[in-house]
């Protein structure tokens, strides 16, 4: 049997789905990164036209699960870096070497509505910085904190490029991070993300705000992140008692 017998898309399934259902088979059993065919190329091979295939393409690329570089190809999604996540338990550390470069870096006074979410005063000093986090030198997300300036005197730009920031508070700066309410939604990149993310405009996005306290009950931190869609994931472990729904 042929494959564009093995595959025909008259005999149940619409076209698109028959080739979005070829691809995902491929994606599963090769590596990431592996190139695929050219739409020419799986078009006769499923027997179904160009603009069927590109849409099917399209819709998995929208879904992270390929990536299509101009000028080179198709090629499957790469690995996921994975961030464990488990209610009442400490967080490990994301999967992967995370190094970041620093985009702004800056101490103001604290405006209202920033004094509120630090539980500081209006005009008690505020650092910010933008930071853009990278894995295997490719970004993956873009990081925005702000935090009171007097949790960390001295703290530097280059402090923030290598290593992990909460051991920093707690080595250098006698911080010990107790806890952390996070919300996790889905969104898209604006052509600022995008241009540092070096992704195109409008690619899935994870965006993660969180605020962090110390072990004392101290306000340390608020941050709001956004993580490339494909490639970053986050799994939790859940547990189940007879109120469970």
């Amino acid at each position: 049997m042929t494959a564009a017998e093995q595959f025909d898309p008259r005999k149940s399934s619409p076209k698109r789905d028959v080739v979005r259902q070829h691809i995902l088979s491929l994606i599963e059993n090769t590596r990431p990164g592996t190139g695929l065919a050219s739409e020419r190329e799986l078009a006769q091979q499923l027997g179904v036209s160009r603009p069927t295939v590109r849409a099917a393409l399209d819709e998995l690329t929208r879904d992270g699960l390929l990536v299509r570089q101009r000028g080179r190809g198709t090629f499957t999604g790469p690995h996921k870096v994975t961030q464990e996540l488990a209610a009442g338990m400490s967080a490990p550390p994301a999967e992967g070497d995370w190094t970041s470069w620093v985009v702004t870096f800056d101490v103001d006074a604290a405006l209202p509505p920033t004094a509120a979410r630090l539980e500081l005063e209006p005009g008690d000093p505020v650092l910010r910085v933008t930071r853009v986090r990278l894995v295997g030198g490719e970004p993956i997300a873009i990081e925005r904190l702000e935090l009171p300036a007097a949790v960390v005197p001295g703290l530097e730009p280059s402090d923030m490029e290598s290593g992990n920031f909460y051991r920093l508070l707690r080595e250098r700066f006698g911080v010990r991070v107790a806890e952390a309410v996070q919300s996790i939604e889905p969104s898209f990149t604006n052509p600022e993300q995008a241009e540092l993310l070096d992704v195109p405009v409008y690619t899935p996005l994870l965006q993660i705000e969180r605020t962090t306290r110390d072990d004392g009950g101290r306000v340390v931190e608020v941050t709001r992140s956004v993580y490339r869609g494909d490639r970053y994931r986050i799994t939790s472990t859940l547990r189940f008692d007879d109120t469970s729904g």
